[in-house]
């Protein structure tokens, strides 16, 4: 599989070329067009259970699967958000946690299925008591709200990230989810009320724009119906 992001930033396409035979998975509606070697199918991976919890993780149901089946033949796809898209080798030594709604496609070798936070993380962390766990050997497809940052962490060098901005970090990473103030007061009245506290070694991926404080700026100006 050949690939290529194009127009990185705020409107990225994913280009990838299949050789005959070859298939990848990618969220539902990720498909923007195909060769017409190409065949898509909607598949629930993992089973009927799979498919409930990706629901309940706030993914989607079933996956698209495109294969290249009169030939070689390319597709483009692309996330239902404005953000960027970043690609990530799994060497099948570690999984890779990502946020809801973050998996925009992968290798069809790739395992997507979802973890559960215990309680602090799943009240606190901002993305509820499921994040999506991805696999296995391959290529992922990460996409974000706004820009991509990655942070590179040195071993026992700590980092702390606002939970809303967070997008994916390696299963092997320990992470805390904790207050951002000493005090409640300070925290709410900061408007920081929960963060990530990471600690390396490993890469934790960050996405540059808040989708909570973009709904939030957006309810502004809708109208009220009173």
């Amino acid at each position: 599989m050949k690939y290529k992001i194009l127009y990185q930033g705020a409107f990225p396409l994913v280009q990838i070329n299949l050789e005959p035979g070859e298939t990848i998975k990618a969220e539902s509606d990720a498909m923007v067009a195909m060769s017409t070697a190409i065949d898509v199918e909607g598949k629930m991976d993992g089973g009927l259970l799979g498919g409930l919890t990706r629901m309940i993780a706030g993914e989607s149901f079933f996956f698209q699967t495109l294969t290249a089946r009169r030939g070689a033949g390319e597709v483009l796809l692309a996330p239902s958000i404005p953000g960027d898209v970043v690609d990530v080798e799994l060497d099948g030594s570690y999984g890779l946690n990502v946020q809801k709604d973050g998996f925009l496609a992968g290798s069809a070798a790739l395992q997507v299925s979802t973890k559960m936070q215990n309680l602090s993380q799943g009240l606190f962390s901002g993305e509820g008591f499921f994040v999506v766990k991805v696999s296995g050997k391959g290529i992922v497809f990460i996409n974000s709200y706004g820009g991509i940052h990655i942070i590179n962490l040195e071993p026992g060098q700590e980092y702390v990230v606002d939970n809303s901005h967070l997008v994916a970090w390696p299963d092997y990473m320990h992470y805390t989810i904790e207050k951002a103030s000493s005090g409640w007061i300070s925290t709410f009245t900061s408007g920081e009320v929960a963060v990530c506290r990471f600690r390396g070694p490993g890469p934790v991926i960050i996405q540059t724009r808040n989708p909570r404080g973009f709904g939030s700026w957006i309810r502004r100006f809708i109208p009220s119906s009173k």
